[in-house]
């Protein structure tokens, strides 16, 4: 097992003010500080239905793939093979991290410069996953919510990887198996691949642009929703909504059917199998939802910002020094009912 970096480590790196940007070159790693950065069971053999074989060599440009209901046309690039099975690959070694620590007793548990918590689950397994991109895809970037970004070498960042270890640490620490690991691939800003993993309960989403989500292996779908009034909707909690944000989500919380909170990442996957209608959150950062974009998408739902715009990340200094990023989502399985929410939440209400 690779050790993680101590707390002291940790919180050097976590706030906005002290995040840094890596750039990986031959022979030396040059570094730079980037204002506005972000802080934001020991594992048997585990049974998992596993997605199709990966093709050896495959490119974009390759042959073409069923689509998700949700894609547009023109959007059916492909993703590499490669890195759709790599992806998989860093879910695996993630989760033989975490599930060793899950409802461990001895758990120690530290706050970062924001208050959220942090543990040495967290930290280690984002380290392995970092370590793995490092050694096969050199040139690709990683942005990570435990240790910041690192860009590919000579500075890349073309392609992107995004990690969150543990999504819903409060759940981890607490004992409850809704937590979840994300993992997005971007290009050139645009998440392309993203895989949610439980692997407490061995439930692992796989979204790819051009192609039908799945859960463990089969294909999964949204579901029609008939109006904002007939919607489940899923946040992850009430706190995390301020100001003028309180005041547009309670809005839409009294229109919806039943508004819920606990979730965390789990309810996009919810949402993504049909289960769920919406989920709407804020105070969020890339890390948070970058890996739902795909899987939403992919089966047939939408995700967009509270404006209604697509969701973009470009991991460079500039855009961290500006704070530039989308903080507030939407997720739906109906274009309908996201074109009402949408609607409610980008009002001035004062």
């Amino acid at each position: 097992m690779v050790v993680g970096r101590s707390f002291a480590e940790a919180r050097e790196g976590l706030g906005r003010e002290n995040s840094r940007v890596v750039m990986r070159s031959t022979g030396a790693t040059t570094r730079a500080r980037a204002m506005g950065s972000f802080s934001s069971m020991t594992s048997a053999t585990r049974m998992r239905t596993r997605v199709r074989r990966v093709r050896d060599g495959a490119t974009r440009g390759g042959d073409a793939r069923a689509r998700g209901e949700g894609e547009e046309e023109g959007e059916g690039e492909d993703v590499p093979e490669a890195c759709v099975a790599f992806a998989e690959r860093l879910a695996t070694a993630a989760g033989e991290v975490t599930t060793t620590y899950f409802r461990g007793k001895t758990l120690e548990v530290e706050d970062k410069n924001d208050a959220s918590p942090v543990t040495v689950a967290d930290q280690t397994a984002e380290s392995v996953m970092r370590s793995m991109v490092t050694k096969e895809f050199p040139t690709h970037a990683i942005f990570g919510e435990e240790h910041g970004i690192e860009l590919g070498a000579g500075g890349s960042s073309e392609w992107t990887w995004v990690f969150d270890p543990i999504d819903g640490t409060k759940s981890f620490i607490t004992g409850k198996p809704l937590w979840g690991t994300l993992i997005a691939l971007l290009r050139d800003g645009e998440p392309v691949l993203g895989v949610l993993d439980q692997p407490v309960l061995n439930e692992r989403w796989v979204g790819v642009r051009g192609r039908q989500t799945t859960m463990n292996g089969e294909p999964i779908s949204v579901k029609k929703c008939a109006s904002v009034g007939d919607a489940y909707m899923y946040s992850t909690t009430p706190y995390m909504f301020e100001g003028m944000n309180k005041a547009r989500y309670d809005t839409l919380a009294s229109k919806v059917k039943i508004p819920m909170f606990g979730c965390d990442c789990y309810a996009y996957g919810l949402l993504a199998m049909g289960f769920a209608d919406l989920v709407v959150e804020a105070d969020l950062k890339p890390y948070d939802y970058m890996a739902l974009v795909p899987i939403v998408k992919g089966a047939g739902g939408h995700m967009t910002d509270w404006k209604g715009d697509e969701l973009r990340f470009t991991a460079d200094p500039a855009a961290l020094e500006a704070g530039s990023y989308q903080g507030e989502v939407i997720a739906a399985g109906d274009a309908a009912v996201l074109a009402d929410v949408v609607n409610t939440l980008s009002k001035t209400l004062f």
